[in-house]
């Protein structure tokens, strides 16, 4: 027997999930108000608007089935971000801070997609609280909306394990408990006491507390969205410099690890096999660029070999976990550390985090297998897995992970070249677009540390924004609407 698609719990889930954006939504206009800044009755207007469609969509959603099945969890994964940014760029457009709809979008995807990439040119003239909804918006992505919802989606009736495992991309996800809400509270519980632990400690390091809150957003999230032009460079303290550099490496840990870490199994987190690459390769590629930075400039005192390792730790853990924070223009480096940065804006942190890119243990797997097929020429008849955490990979992994690469690469390629056409330099095209990609948003050239967006193409735009999607949702969720597969009976 056939099952149709249930569209009436896709606009049930949609409506629940609007009330969750409505009411943080209403926290900026807080912001806004505390501030007594004129752009108060704007987020009053788009909370009211995004509260009553939230309403209209539990209305129309009312006899759904409480099943959410395999179909409607895919798409309805892949539609909140597009429903969001619809919504969340109200306050943007509205305002007047942003001046087109084109524009007012690109920032709000960047934001929940935890990319980084921004097209305001000066950050002083933006109020408090859109600067506080543009670092809200990070943070509500970075652990994702739907393992948000799920917490909160049994209120409403509603089953949330397909969400769960449509939005926990990555090789496998994990559950900390058998209930799939608990496990979402357990993540966002700890995601909650990061945010508030770096918020904490940056306040005590001298930065003020609604900059403290709104980086402590951005990092967490792996985003990026500073509320400085220069990023952090607007910071001259060490103190705080490795204070983010810290919390952009735990962030882009397996949180699962995280919580095993807490309830005191620190063994796991050594175990695990793709947090030792994490972490050794953090420090291979820091050594690589403190002994780069150190050398080109001979001469160097003790007080500026410090900055040179600060410097070199900072980025690649910020390009690595793909949040995109800087303290110094590395456009002014050697041509060298331009070409690990563009790597690291590869390869991600790890699965289960918040941050984008390839991750980390696909690309171990990858190396494993090509390791071992060497192994297969010299003894053709021998069986030899590939092995992960001492347990072998089922070939079929193996065969999905090597096409995640190919239609990364690919989408990338794409992309590079509708950049070029409308007009992009081609070294710039392909920074946007791995950046978009790996949901970096830092680049080079023009777009790198020093710049934006502001005069990026028009329709560069509209296709970063949805390259953002791609690779936020990992590729396979919004492919799949695009198949005839997920729509046939």
């Amino acid at each position: 027997m056939t099952r149709t698609f249930n569209t009436r719990i896709v606009f049930r889930t949609m409506g629940a999930l609007l009330l969750i954006e409505a009411l943080f939504m209403a926290l900026a206009m807080g912001v806004s108000m505390w501030y007594d800044e004129p752009d108060q009755e704007v987020f009053l207007i788009s909370t009211i608007i995004t509260f009553i469609s939230g309403i209209i969509g539990l209305i129309i959603g009312k006899k759904a089935e409480t099943h959410v099945g395999q179909r409607e969890g895919y798409v309805i994964v892949a539609l909140v971000w597009f429903v969001f940014s619809i919504f969340g760029m109200m306050p943007y457009y509205l305002s007047g801070q942003v001046h087109t709809i084109t524009d007012a979008w690109f920032e709000t995807m960047s934001g929940f997609t935890t990319t980084g990439a921004t097209i305001i040119p000066d950050l002083t003239q933006i109020t408090h609280g859109l600067l506080f909804w543009r670092a809200l918006t990070q943070w509500i992505g970075g652990m994702g909306i739907i393992v948000l919802s799920i917490a909160i989606l049994p209120i409403f009736g509603l089953n949330g394990m397909q969400l769960y495992a449509a939005e926990v991309s990555g090789l496998t996800y994990e559950k900390l408990s058998p209930r799939i809400a608990d496990t979402a509270k357990m993540l966002w519980t700890t995601y909650i006491l990061l945010t508030l632990s770096e918020t904490l400690i940056l306040w005590l390091c001298g930065m003020e507390g609604f900059d403290a809150i709104c980086h402590s957003f951005a990092t967490i999230a792996t985003g990026g969205f500073s509320t400085k032009n220069n990023s952090l460079e607007f910071y001259d303290s060490a103190a705080i410099h490795y204070t983010v550099t810290f919390f952009m490496f735990i962030s882009g840990i397996n949180f699962v690890m995280l919580i095993h870490f807490a309830r005191g199994k620190m063994r796991n987190i050594f175990k695990d096999e793709e947090t030792r690459w994490y972490s050794y390769a953090v420090l291979l590629f820091t050594f690589l660029l403190f002994v780069g930075l150190y050398i080109s400039r001979p001469g160097w005192s003790h007080v500026e070999a410090e900055r040179a390792f600060r410097d070199s730790i900072f980025t690649v853990i910020s390009a690595m976990t793909s949040t995109g924070y800087t303290i110094s223009d590395y456009m002014y480096w050697p041509i060298v550390g331009w070409v690990v940065i563009f790597f690291l804006m590869f390869t991600g942190a790890c699965a289960g985090s918040t941050a984008g890119g390839i991750k980390w243990v696909r690309l171990s797997i990858i190396i494993k297998n090509g390791m071992s097929e060497f192994q297969r020429r010299i003894h053709p008849n021998a069986i030899i897995p590939v092995k992960l955490n001492g347990k072998p990979i089922p070939q079929q992994t193996t065969n999905n992970i090597m096409a995640f690469l190919i239609f990364y690469v690919f989408i990338i390629a794409v992309t590079v070249v509708i950049f070029c056409a409308c007009g992009v330099d081609f070294d710039e095209a392909i920074g946007s677009a791995v950046s978009a990609m790996g949901n970096v948003g830092i680049s080079i050239g023009q777009f790198g540390p020093a710049g934006n967006y502001a005069n990026f193409p028009t329709v560069g735009k509209w296709v970063m924004s949805f390259v953002m999607i791609v690779g936020r949702l990992e590729i396979f969720t919004i492919l799949l609407l695009f198949t005839r597969v997920l729509w046939k009976k």
